[in-house]
C-alpha cells in the first residue's frame, strides 16, 4: 500500500507559510521520519554509500584504492570478488581493507605492479538482514605509449591546394587530448582555412605562402600521467603557381555522399564536416525533416563540428552539412541513430513494513534496446535465493504479503542491454517498534489571533500507530471542524483565538504501546497602526513631520522602519527618525513621494503609508547664509568617575540650521595641546553625557555645523581629571617570533596614555612552551613594546600573553598568542631525487619531501639548483651559472625549461624554510637528448668564376647533437627577381668547405644552407652570389666615361649652365647695392657639385672594376660572412632606392645599371617577396 502523503486539508496563508512542517521520508507502507538519532537505533539492512566508478582507470605509480563504503544496523561486514571469484585479500600482502570500511588499498609504490590488478571487482556488504552489492568495478591500469619512430619526408604543396597532416598518436587509456604547436611551444592559429578535426589531423582547405614551416608538430596530452608525447616535426612547403586556380568545395571529412554514426542517449553527439577549395568553404548544418534543437546545438571549429548536448532517441535523424564557396557547393548526410544504455523510469525504493503488512518492489526501465530486468535476493539470483512463502516475482515488480521479521532482506535489480547496465541495492526492512514521538517535549507555539496554528506531533512505530489529541493534560478528545488532523501526526487550528491558549497533548498508540508529548500554544494580540501618517504638502526647505503611532500585545517587541518609495530613507542627516514619527528638515523637491511606516514583530507585520507634496516657497528677500557663529557657556555638571554631562548654548545659526554639534576633548595629562574628537550630536540637542576613561585630565570644545560649513571651536570647558584605576584593556597584535635559533622575540602594541588608567603603566609578560606541562615564565616590563626570551629549543611552539598593570592593579586576563621561537637552517636534504628527461629542452624533476621536524622551521618550499656540465656533442666543459627554480610549499615535483639539447646536466634539491636553504642533496646527472642544430655560423662565398663558387662554413654554434650532414639548397635569380628551380645537395658533416661547379656564367644565384642531425634539420643561413661574365663578352665593352666625346660633351654642359647662371644673377642685381661675386660665390658650387657626384657613378664598369665584378656583389658584411639574424628570403634588397641595401662601394648597382635605366619601375615592388620554396615553379 502507497502511502498519501498530501494533507487531508491545505490552507495556505502568510501565517502558516513560516511555521516550520515536521518532514519524513515516505517509504512505502511505513513512514520512517529523517530523524538520525531513529535511525541509528533501528535495525536495518546494508546500504552501499560509496563506491568506485564502474570504469575505473588507475593511474599506474600510485596506489589503488577501490571505495565501497555501507551503511546498516548492527554495522556491515566487507567481502570481494575478482573476476567472478572469492578474493582472499588475506593471501595478498599487497592489498588491505581500511578498518570499519570495505575500501580496499592495493599497494603499487612498494614493488606492485597494477596491471597485474586488472580485473572487475565487486563488493558485498552483509549483516543479520540482509546483503547488498555494489557494481561491478572494472579497474584498467591508465597507459601512455610512446610515438613509434618515423622519418617524415616533407610535404610540397601546390598554393591553393588542400593539406591533411596527420596525427595519428598512439593508443592510450583514457584516450589523449590532442594538440599542435611549433617548436617554441605556441599553438598553432586556427581558422575557418586551418583547423584541428575530431580525430586530431590538422586540415587546411588551402594552402598559403604563409603555411610553409618545418615546425608542425602533434602533441598527446595524457591526462591520467600527466605525461605529453610529441610527434616528430612535419615539414611543410608550398610553392607558387601564377594563377592560383580557384576550386570549388569538395569534402575532406567525411568521404562519400552519406555515413552513419551511433550515439548513446545523455551523450554529447559530435559531428564534423571539414571540406577543401579556394576561396575558403563555409559550412552550414541542416537537419532534414527537422529542426536543430535551439537550446542543445552549438557549433564549433568555426561551424566545422555540430555539437548537439544531452541527446535523446528524439535526435535520430539525418543531418546534412553543407559546405558552400563562390564556385559552388558540396554536402554529405550523416544518419544519426540514438541507442540508450538503461535508465530508470522507477528504481526500487527501500521498503520499510510491519509484520503482517503487505508491498512491493518495482523496478522499471527504459533503453534502446529495451532492458533486461532481472532480480537478486541479498546478491544471489533469485530463482535460487532461499525460498521466501511472502514473497512473489511478477517481472518487474516483486509482491510482498503478509511479511514477518525474517522476510527481511536486501534485493538487487539489474537492467541492462548491450549498451550498458543499472544495478539497484533496494531493503526490505520489517519492524516491530512501539510508537516514539520526535517532536520536542513542551514545545511553545506562539501565533497571532484569527491566523491558523500548526501544533506538530511528529511520531514513528511499526506498526503505524494511531494519533489522538487533547487540549490540556486530562481533557477531552479533540474533534469537530475547528480541527484538521494531518496524517503526519500535526494538528491545525484553522483560526485561532485568545481562548485557544493552553496545553496540547498528543498521543501515539499501536498494539505495542502508548506515548504521548505536551506542547503549548500562546494567542498574542495582533499589532495595530492606531494613528497613520496622512497626507501632506509643505513649502519648499520647510520641515514636516509624519506620525506612526502603534498598539501591539505586551509581550511581542515592535520595531518600526520607515521606506520612501518603498526603498530605504537616503542617507541624509536631515532625515530624523523618533519613536513614533518620522521628520524631515529643510524639504527639497526630491523629498516629494511616498512614505511607509512598517512595524515588524517575530509574528506579524502592519504597514500604513502617505504621501508628501513639495510645492515651491513664496519670494523672499535675499537671505546670506554663512557658518554658524561657535558655541559658548560651556559648563561640566554630574561629574562622575566614567562620565560627566557637558552643556553648551548654541551660536547664532546664520540663516542655515545648525545640523549638528561636534565635541572634542583634550587630554592636558598626557598629550596636552592635541585635541580629540569624542562623539556628535543633532544641532536640536544641546546636552550630552560623555564617557570617560580614568586618569585623563579633560577639557572639552565645541563646534557647531551647518550646510555651510563648520563654526569655530568654542572655548574650552574646565578641565575635569578623573580618578586612576586598574587598566581597562591590554597590548594588542601580540606576537612571538625568533630572530635567532635559540630566542624568542615577544612584541606588542604599548597602550596609549589615555588607556593606562592610572601612574605606573607596565606589562606582564608571560611565555610557556606549548604542549609541554611547563609553568608559566613571567617578567614585568615598563616603557618597551619587545622582550626577547633567550635560550629557547629552535622553532617550537609557546603560548604567549601580555598584561597591563599600573600602580592600582592588573587589567583582565588577556588572551593567549601562538608564537615559535627562532628558526634555524633545515637539517636534511630531500631524498630520492629523481630526473625525468620529457624532451631536448624539458625535464621533470621528483623527490622525497623531508620530515617537518627537520625543517626546524615554516616551510617555504623547495629549490631546484641545476647547471649544465658539458655538451655532449663537444666533451669541453666551461663553467655556466647555476640555474635556480624554486617551487612554493610542500611541492614534490617541478619542471625544469630551457635545457640545452645533447648535454650532460646536474641538479640538486634543497628544503627552504624562513632562515634559508638546508643541504643540497647529492648531485644527481642527467642528459637531454640530440635536438636539431643552430644555424651554422657562418656561410662565406668566394672565388667566383665562369661556372663555379667555392663556399666555406662554419659549423653550428650549438649542434645540439651529433652532426650527420650538412644541407645545400640553390637556386638562380633572373633580372627580374624571379626564382629558378631549387637545387639540393647533401654535404658530408666532416667538410667545411666546397667547390660548385657546373653553374651558368653571369647568373645570380641564392643560397640556403643549414645543418642537420638524427633529429632533423636546423635553421637555415642564405646567402647570394655571382657568376663572372664571358670574359670575351667583358673585353668588348666600352667604359663610356673615358671616351672622348663623352668628356667634350660634358664640358660643353658645365660651361652653358655657368654663362646661364651668371646672366640669372645679373639681372636679378640690378639696382642692387651688394656685390655680385658674393651671390655668384653662394650659387655656383651647389650646381657644380652634382656633377662630380654623378662622374663617380655613370656609365656601367670602371677599368678598376673589370676584374673584381663579384666581389662585393651581394648585400653582406665585406667579410662575406652571413649571419643569423641577417638571413632572410625577402627580395627587398634587388629594389631600386632607399628600400635596396647595397655595400658602400654601389657596386651591386654598377653591374645592373644599364638593365634598371630601362625598368624603372621596378624600384616600386614590393618589400616582400615569395620564399625559395614558393617560387619554386615561377621561374621564367
Amino acid at each position: 500500500m502507497q502511502p498519501k502523503i498530501m494533507m487531508k486539508k491545505k490552507s495556505v496563508s502568510a501565517s502558516k507559510a513560516s511555521l516550520v512542517l515536521f518532514l519524513c521520508q515516505m517509504i512505502s507502507a511505513l513512514d520512517v521520519p529523517l530523524d538520525s538519532k531513529l535511525l541509528e537505533e533501528l535495525s536495518q539492512p546494508p546500504t552501499i554509500t560509496q563506491q568506485s566508478p564502474k570504469d575505473y582507470i588507475v593511474d599506474p605509480r600510485e596506489n589503488i584504492v577501490i571505495q565501497c563504503e555501507a551503511k546498516g544496523k548492527p554495522p556491515p561486514s566487507f567481502s570481494w570478488t575478482r573476476n567472478g571469484t572469492h578474493f582472499d585479500i588475506d593471501k595478498d600482502a599487497q592489498v588491505t581493507m581500511k578498518p570499519n570500511s570495505g575500501t580496499l588499498v592495493i599497494n603499487i609504490m612498494n614493488g606492485g605492479k597494477a596491471e597485474a590488478y586488472e580485473g572487475v571487482y565487486q563488493c558485498t556488504a552483509r549483516n543479520e538482514r540482509g546483503a547488498a552489492i555494489s557494481n561491478n568495478i572494472v579497474i584498467r591500469p591508465s597507459r601512455s605509449p610512446l610515438w613509434t619512430k618515423e622519418r617524415l619526408e616533407p610535404n610540397h604543396v601546390r598554393e591553393g591546394d588542400s593539406l591533411v597532416l596527420h596525427c595519428r598518436p598512439p593508443v592510450g587509456l583514457p584516450p589523449p587530448i590532442i594538440f599542435w604547436m611549433d617548436n617554441a611551444f605556441q599553438r598553432l592559429p586556427q581558422s575557418e582555412r586551418v583547423s584541428q578535426g575530431l580525430n586530431g589531423d590538422l586540415y587546411f582547405s588551402n594552402v598559403q605562402p604563409e603555411d610553409t614551416r618545418e615546425d608542425y608538430i602533434c602533441y598527446a596530452r595524457f591526462n591520467h600521467t600527466q605525461t605529453i608525447q610529441q610527434k616528430q616535426p612535419i615539414s611543410v612547403k608550398v610553392f607558387s603557381t601564377k594563377p592560383v586556380t580557384e576550386r570549388q568545395p569538395v569534402l575532406l571529412t567525411p568521404t562519400g555522399s552519406t555515413s552513419t554514426k551511433v550515439e548513446l542517449r545523455g551523450n554529447v553527439l559530435l559531428l564534423e564536416c571539414i571540406a577543401a577549395g579556394l576561396p575558403t568553404p563555409v559550412i552550414r548544418w541542416i537537419k532534414e525533416g527537422g529542426e536543430l534543437p535551439a537550446n542543445r546545438t552549438f557549433f564549433e571549429n568555426f561551424k566545422k563540428t555540430l555539437k548537439i548536448i544531452d541527446v535523446s532517441e528524439a535526435d535520430s535523424g539525418n543531418y546534412k552539412c553543407i559546405a558552400r564557396n563562390m564556385l559552388g557547393s558540396a554536402h554529405h548526410v550523416i544518419s544519426v541513430t540514438v541507442k540508450a544504455a538503461p535508465y530508470w523510469i522507477t528504481a526500487p525504493r527501500n521498503l520499510v513494513l510491519s509484520p503482517g503488512e503487505d508491498g512491493t518492489l518495482i523496478c522499471r526501465a527504459n533503453g534502446n534496446p529495451k532492458p533486461n530486468i532481472s532480480w537478486l535476493a541479498n546478491g544471489v539470483p533469485i530463482a535460487i535465493a532461499p525460498e521466501d512463502p511472502s514473497r512473489k516475482v511478477d517481472g518487474d515488480t516483486i509482491i510482498f504479503s503478509h511479511v514477518q521479521e525474517r522476510s527481511s532482506a536486501v534485493y538487487q535489480c539489474n537492467a541492462s542491454n548491450e549498451y550498458g547496465y543499472l544495478l539497484a541495492n533496494a531493503f526490505v526492512n520489517v519492524l516491530a517498534e512501539p510508537p516514539r514521538i520526535l517532536t520536542t517535549t513542551n514545545k511553545l507555539y506562539q501565533v497571532i489571533a484569527d491566523s491558523p496554528a500548526l501544533l506538530d506531533c511528529a511520531y514513528f512505530g511499526s506498526p503505524k500507530p494511531e494519533i489522538e489529541w487533547f487540549k490540556g493534560v486530562k481533557g477531552s478528545i479533540l474533534r469537530g471542524n475547528e480541527y484538521i488532523f494531518h496524517d503526519n501526526g500535526t494538528l491545525e487550528i484553522p483560526v485561532a483565538q485568545k481562548d485557544s491558549t493552553g496545553t496540547y497533548t498528543c498521543v501515539a498508540r499501536n498494539e505495542l504501546g502508548k506515548i504521548q508529548n505536551e506542547v503549548h500554544l500562546e494567542v498574542k494580540d495582533p499589532t495595530m497602526i492606531i494613528k497613520q501618517p496622512e497626507y501632506k504638502v509643505i513649502q519648499r526647505y520647510g520641515q514636516v513631520s509624519f506620525e506612526c503611532i502603534i498598539k501591539h500585545d505586551s509581550t511581542l517587541l515592535p520595531t518600526v522602519i520607515w521606506l520612501k518609495d518603498n526603498d530605504a530613507l537616503p542617507d541624509d542627516e536631515r532625515f530624523l527618525v523618533g519613536k513614533d514619527n518620522l521628520t524631515i528638515m529643510n524639504v527639497t523637491d526630491k523629498d516629494d513621494g511616498t512614505y511607509t511606516c512598517i512595524v515588524n514583530t517575530t509574528l506579524d507585520s502592519v504597514s500604513a503609508s502617505a504621501v508628501l507634496t513639495v510645492v515651491a516657497a513664496p519670494p523672499t528677500p535675499a537671505i546670506i547664509y554663512a557658518r554658524p557663529n561657535p558655541p559658548f557657556d560651556l559648563e561640566l555638571t554630574g561629574q562622575l568617575e566614567r562620565s560627566v554631562e557637558l552643556s553648551w548654548i548654541p551660536g547664532d545659526e546664520n540663516n542655515s540650521p545648525i545640523t549638528n554639534f561636534v565635541i572634542e576633548y583634550e587630554d592636558g595629562l598626557h598629550e596636552p595641546g592635541v585635541w580629540h574628537y569624542q562623539t556628535e550630536v543633532p544641532g536640536t540637542q544641546t546636552t550630552v553625557q560623555l564617557k570617560l576613561s580614568p586618569y585623563v585630565n579633560y577639557s572639552f570644545r565645541v563646534i557647531a555645523v551647518n550646510e555651510i560649513g563648520r563654526s569655530q571651536p568654542s572655548e574650552p570647558s574646565e578641565q575635569y581629571l578623573t580618578k586612576s584605576a586598574n587598566p581597562d584593556e591590554n597590548p594588542s597584535n601580540v606576537q612571538g617570533i625568533g630572530s635567532e635559533p635559540d630566542n624568542l622575540v615577544i612584541t606588542w602594541e604599548s597602550l596609549k596614555g589615555f588607556q593606562s588608567n592610572g601612574p605606573g603603566l607596565q606589562y606582564k609578560v608571560s611565555w610557556r612552551q606549548k604542549d609541554v606541562d611547563d609553568e608559566w615564565t613571567s617578567v614585568i616590563v615598563a616603557n618597551v613594546s619587545k622582550y626577547i626570551v633567550s635560550g629557547t629549543p629552535t622553532f617550537v611552539p609557546y603560548e604567549i600573553k601580555v598584561q597591563a598593570l599600573n600602580d592600582l592593579g592588573y587589567a583582565p586576563e588577556p588572551s593567549e598568542v601562538i608564537g615559535h621561537s627562532g628558526e634555524d637552517l633545515p637539517m636534511v636534504a630531500p631524498g630520492n631525487v629523481q630526473v625525468h628527461v620529457i624532451n631536448s629542452t624539458l625535464a621533470k624533476v621528483h623527490w622525497d619531501p623531508v620530515p617537518l621536524k627537520t625543517v626546524r622551521g615554516h616551510l617555504q618550499g623547495y629549490k631546484v639548483y641545476y647547471w649544465k656540465v658539458q655538451s655532449l656533442s663537444r666533451r669541453s666543459r666551461r663553467h655556466v651559472e647555476k640555474k635556480i627554480l624554486t617551487f612554493r610549499g610542500n611541492k614534490t615535483f617541478g619542471m625544469l625549461p630551457g635545457l640545452e639539447p645533447y648535454s650532460s646536466y646536474k641538479l640538486n634539491v634543497r628544503v627552504v624554510n624562513g632562515k634559508g636553504e638546508g643541504p643540497a642533496s647529492p648531485d644527481k646527472v642527467f642528459k637531454t637528448p640530440e635536438g636539431v642544430p643552430s644555424s651554422p655560423s657562418f656561410l662565406k662565398i668566394t672565388n667566383p668564376t665562369l661556372d663555379s663558387l667555392t663556399l666555406e662554413w662554419g659549423s653550428p654554434t650549438h649542434p645540439n647533437g651529433i652532426l650527420i650532414s650538412y644541407i645545400l639548397k640553390f637556386q638562380p635569380i633572373n633580372n627580374t627577381h624571379e626564382l629558378g628551380p631549387l637545387v639540393e645537395i647533401r654535404i658530408p658533416a666532416n667538410e667545411s668547405s666546397m667547390i660548385l661547379k657546373n653553374l651558368n656564367y653571369s647568373t645570380r644565384y641564392k643560397f640556403y644552407f643549414n645543418a642537420q642531425t638524427s633529429v632533423g634539420s636546423g635553421s637555415q643561413i642564405t646567402e647570394e652570389a655571382v657568376t663572372i661574365m664571358d670574359e670575351a663578352m667583358a673585353s668588348r665593352q666600352v667604359d663610356i666615361a673615358t671616351q672622348g666625346w663623352f668628356i667634350g660633351l660634358m664640358c660643353a654642359v658645365a660651361l652653358l649652365i655657368l654663362i646661364l647662371l651668371i646672366v640669372c644673377f645679373i639681372r636679378r642685381n640690378k639696382g642692387g647695392k651688394y656685390p655680385v661675386k658674393e651671390k655668384e660665390d653662394a650659387h655656383a658650387d651647389p650646381e657644380i657639385q652634382p656633377m662630380k657626384e654623378d662622374d663617380g657613378t655613370f656609365g656601367e664598369y670602371s677599368d678598376a672594376e673589370d676584374h673584381k665584378p663579384l666581389k662585393k656583389g651581394s648585400r653582406t658584411p665585406s667579410d662575406r660572412t652571413v649571419k643569423k639574424e641577417d638571413s632572410d628570403d625577402s627580395l627587398v634588397d634587388y629594389g631600386e632606392g632607399v628600400n635596396g641595401q647595397f655595400n658602400e662601394d654601389g657596386s651591386f648597382i654598377g653591374q645592373y645599371s644599364g638593365k634598371k635605366e630601362k625598368e624603372p619601375a621596378e624600384g616600386n615592388e614590393s618589400s616582400e617577396a615569395p620564399s625559395p620554396v614558393n617560387a619554386m615553379n615561377s621561374f621564367v
